[in-house]
């Protein structure tokens, strides 16, 4: 993977002759022609990454080309960074060391530009034969190598045999019925997920049922990979095409060009008034599909075209663009992957004693993977059953099982395809997510920022950085890459995991390219000249001298605090990102204010309390996050960060329904800090809060703002500094207290792209712009005692899928008018101690998914026409009547549990001796009670308040 070193460094060589430059004074013409040679090289750079893992030639050359961009890398960071340190001072004392420093920089550098010149003629000299061969396969000859890995891998999932087949009746069901079922017209069922969840041996079995061969007299079996020419797919097709309907190829048709062929073959379609089925297995590209698609012509007597693909993208465009259904798979349940573990691993259905918890470990870290069961118990089934100790041993040293064992060499080629298949950008992305430990669930805009301060995004026209950041995270999720842990109502991603087996692939990628390290207990040793360093557990790091100075990002997971400290005093001045979420801090190391490099700064969940005054030295900062920690106040130096674009700052905690948010007091001139897209929490209650208030307007690329303790007086110039944002995309505004009003009525023209909004206070009326916010997704509303019912309001809004309501109105009945609230999901109430009577229309709230109901005490009977709430999926009911709670639990044939029985999980509970006891009921009416005194609970368990 030199593609992405040398492309970042040709970046940061870009700006460097522009910007930088004339501060040399000798090795200009070295460095304008090290641009251009390294420039020369892009070229083949991503064909020798394909034939890198087949080529020990090719894999040195990458490796030295990597060591060499990645020096040339260091030689202008260092350069630029003592430049900008230069600039930092001011008077004659000071500038007479800093021009000496000057001239050592620019020494130091023009020295390493020579030497890294000398070395690169000598690479790209000794390498003429093979530049000859990366030129050959880029015309296209490694397409027909005998070794391609695109194709080898399929053999196996096409011919196996059903006998050996777990978990796969229901889903052969379900796309048989899908085939021959449905409308005359042409249909596209996809089948997506990631690689080795068994995709094409699925479609196989249901392309040779009995029943799919008598409903389709024309079948064709075609494989898109992306080595494959669009010319021989659709020869391939003709030919089985032709052979099914008897007749012959026309002759010469192999010479005929892409557009004859897809012409002969809609011919062939088209004049047949029987079905035909034509599977088209593994997918990759839009363009591969666009190449075929249209030679297969609708000609309304049932056919379907099958699609197997790991992109989900893909799957879905194209059963938009040509109707049709897509079907997920998914991993196999535990039973099911017990069930074909035994079977290939003891030849029967049940695992020795024994063995029993080594077994179950192993199991765990397939996922439900089929083909990592597969071959993992082709490993096992080699092993001595008595010899315990042999299987203890695959099961703590299964990385290194992975990278050796031959047994396991197709799983991870096939796991590896959809790796080499990504643009180098999306390779450096998925590569950083093997920092993080295994089976974490990684924050959304943790990772995002991680990426954008680690240089990996590219800036794009009319986006943040940040947003663009999040397409390359939704690309990977649409490469079945990254699993989407959990979404947010409005459909973004909130977190996101990594399968074990694929992670422990990417390691081993980055271990070997040097791109990133793990440092542990099975690896203690600390690497060399490593670029990204993840440290876990409590690792105990002695004496050892510390090789830092190369590095570029540093992530700390369970660390102690001495063996942290020893890590902090080193030579850290490239550092970019630094992440010490958790870390066992309670005071502000001194050694980050000497990072002046740092961009990414995460101090969440320690125990620091203050921020020192020369914090202002980390210019280069762009995300300050101090979440759930307890500073209150920012010195007035955080107003030299003018690059400071996330700026996090503030904790909650909650006991029972209470819920306390603490933010802090910031400096009166906020307003400078332009770059600012998200700033959070803000308290508003202290002498200086006329002019913050005043100040906010002037933050033109805040995307989210959050703000505590605001007075009434202050709400019209919060009005005034709110319409300045047109760029706001999420606003909360908290009052002094429950008690205290909040006025939001002068917003005269509120931010146009403003989609979550979280209002808590007293209100005369809602504020009337919220009813003509045709963007907003989410409201939440607490403590507001409006006079006026807010929902005739609020149900026309087209795009509200969540709200929240607390104390809203002082409702006696609720009513929910036919065909309103058309896109909301999920509808929480919360504190009506009047209401006796819900009603929900019939078509209202029709793609209601998730309803919330508490603290309602007299209400004591399920909401009347809930039964119409056909997408119900999870119904809760917190703190409320008895009589409520026990109707519930019966299963009457006309009772209210039969109304709400299409819903997948009911949960109800009560706080009782200062901890919640909850019940969850599954539609198969199995009952889960957790302990009065286990207060752990799933945040999708709590009531909305505490989300």
């Amino acid at each position: 993977m030199a593609e992405s070193p040398v492309i970042y460094l040709l970046g940061k060589l870009a700006s460097f002759c522009e910007n930088e430059i004339q501060h040399m004074r000798e090795g200009r013409e070295e460095l304008i022609a090290l641009r251009g040679e390294f420039e020369r090289i892009k070229a083949f750079l991503r064909v020798a990454d394909s034939m890198e893992e087949h080529n020990e030639e090719v894999k040195v050359w990458i490796k030295q080309i990597r060591e060499v961009a990645y020096e040339a890398e260091d030689a202008l960071d260092e350069f630029k960074l003592l430049l900008a340190h230069d600039h930092e001072g001011s008077g004659l004392l000071y500038k007479i060391p800093c021009c000496v420093r000057n001239m050592k920089a620019r020494y130091r550098l023009t020295a390493a530009i020579r030497s890294i010149s000398s070395r690169m003629k000598d690479i790209c000299e000794g390498h003429q034969r093979l530049s000859k061969k990366l030129k050959r396969a880029q015309q296209g000859s490694s397409s027909t190598r005998e070794d391609d890995p695109w194709q080898d891998h399929r053999a196996d999932a096409v011919f196996v045999e059903k006998s050996g087949l777990v978990g796969i009746e229901e889903p052969k069901t379900r796309l048989t019925q899908w085939l021959v079922g449905g409308i005359p017209e042409r249909e596209v069922i996809s089948v997506s997920g990631m690689g080795g969840l068994g995709k094409t041996t699925l479609a196989k079995q249901v392309f040779d049922d009995p029943v799919v061969r008598k409903h389709f007299p024309v079948r064709a079996w075609v494989t898109l990979s992306p080595s494959s020419k669009t010319e021989e797919l659709l020869m391939d097709m003709l030919q089985q095409i032709a052979s099914r309907i008897m007749k012959p190829v026309p002759s010469g048709a192999d010479t005929l060009d892409i557009d004859w062929l897809k012409m002969m073959i809609k011919r062939l379609l088209q004049g047949r008034r029987s079905r035909y089925l034509i599977v088209l297995d593994d997918v990759w590209h839009m363009d591969k599909w666009d190449a075929v698609k249209y030679a297969l012509p609708n000609n309304n007597h049932g056919s379907r075209i099958m699609i197997t693909t790991r992109n989900a993208e893909l799957a879905q465009a194209s059963c938009t663009e040509f109707v049709g259904k897509v079907y997920e798979m998914q991993p196999l349940p535990v039973e099911q992957s017990q069930k074909l573990f035994c079977r290939k691993t003891f030849k029967k259905n049940a695992c020795p004693s024994h063995l029993e918890e080594i077994c179950t470990d192993i199991l765990k870290k397939c996922e439900g993977l089929p083909l990592a069961i597969v071959a993992i118990s082709g490993v096992l089934a080699t092993k001595d059953k008595r010899r315990i100790d042999e299987w203890d041993l695959v099961r703590r040293s299964l990385q290194s099982e992975i990278d050796g064992n031959d047994k396991l060499k197709n799983m991870k080629k096939v796991l590896s395809l959809s790796f080499n298949d990504l643009p180098y950008y999306l390779k450096s992305c998925l590569l950083q997510i093997s920092v993080f430990p295994e089976a974490y669930a990684i924050e959304r805009m943790r990772l995002t920022r991680h990426w954008v301060a680690e240089g990996f995004v590219e800036m794009k026209d009319a986006k943040t950085m940040e947003e663009v950041a999040d397409d390359y995270l939704n690309e990977l999720v649409n490469r079945s890459l990254i699993h989407v842990v959990e979404r947010d109502s409005d459909g973004r991603i909130k977190s996101c995991r990594i399968h074990g087996l694929l992670r422990r692939i990417i390691t081993s990628k980055s271990r070997d390219q040097n791109f990133a390290a793990i440092v542990d207990e099975q690896s203690s040793v600390w690497p060399d000249r490593i670029r990204r360093c993840s440290v876990h557990n409590e690792l105990q790091i002695g004496q050892q001298n510390l090789s830092l100075s190369h590095l570029r990002s540093l992530y700390i997971f369970g660390v102690d605090k001495f063996s942290l400290y020893r890590i902090l005093a080193g030579d850290l001045k490239l550092l970019s990102v630094l992440d010490l979420q958790n870390a066992p801090l309670r005071r502000f190391p001194v050694q980050i204010v000497d990072m002046r490099s740092v961009k990414f700064l995460s101090l969440r969940h320690t125990q620091i309390q203050t921020l020192p005054t020369s914090i202002g030295r980390l210019q280069n900062l762009e995300t300050l996050d101090l979440k759930h920690t307890h500073v209150i106040s920012l010195p007035i130096e955080i107003m030299k960060l003018q690059r400071l674009c996330h700026l996090l700052v503030y904790r909650y905690q909650t006991v029972s329904y209470t819920h306390y948010k603490y933010g802090f007091s910031t400096p009166a001139q906020i307003g400078a800090l332009q770059s600012l897209q998200k700033l959070c929490y803000i308290d508003a209650d202290d002498d200086r809060t006329n002019n913050v208030i005043s100040e906010l307007g002037k933050l033109n690329q805040l995307r989210r703002l959050c703000i505590l303790k605001l007075k009434k007086e202050d709400g019209r110039k919060l009005c005034w500094s709110i319409a300045k944002l047109t760029n706001l995309q999420s606003l909360a505004v908290y009052s002094l207290g429950d008690d205290e009003e909040i006025d939001l009525q002068n917003l005269s023209s509120p931010p146009p792209l403003l989609q979550r909004i979280y209002l808590r206070g007293r209100m005369q009326a809602l504020p009337h712009w919220i009813a003509s916010m045709h963007s907003l997704a989410k409201l939440h509303l607490s403590w507001c005692l409006l006079k006026e019912d807010p929902l005739p309001s609020l149900q026309d809004l087209p795009n509200l899928v969540h709200l929240e309501l607390l104390q809203v109105h002082d409702w006696q009945t609720l009513c929910f008018k036919a065909k309103g609230f058309q896109k909301l999901k999920i509808l929480g109430l919360d504190y009506y101690e009047e209401l006796t009577f819900v009603q929900i229309e019939e078509e209202a709230m029709s793609n209601l998914e998730k309803l919330m109901i508490q603290r309602c005490k007299q209400l004591k009977s399920m909401p009347s026409g809930i039964e119409h709430l056909t997408k119900l999926k999870v119904l809760e009911f917190f703190d409320m009547p008895e009589e409520l709670t026990e109707k519930l639990k019966l299963e009457e044939k006309d009772g209210d549990y039969q109304k709400v029985a299409r819903a997948a999980e009911l949960r109800y509970g009560y706080w009782r001796d200062g901890a919640w006891d909850v019940t969850s009921v599954e539609r198969s009416g199995k009952e889960q009670s957790s302990r009065p005194q286990d207060t752990t609970m799933k945040r999708s368990n709590l009531p909305p308040c505490w989300k």
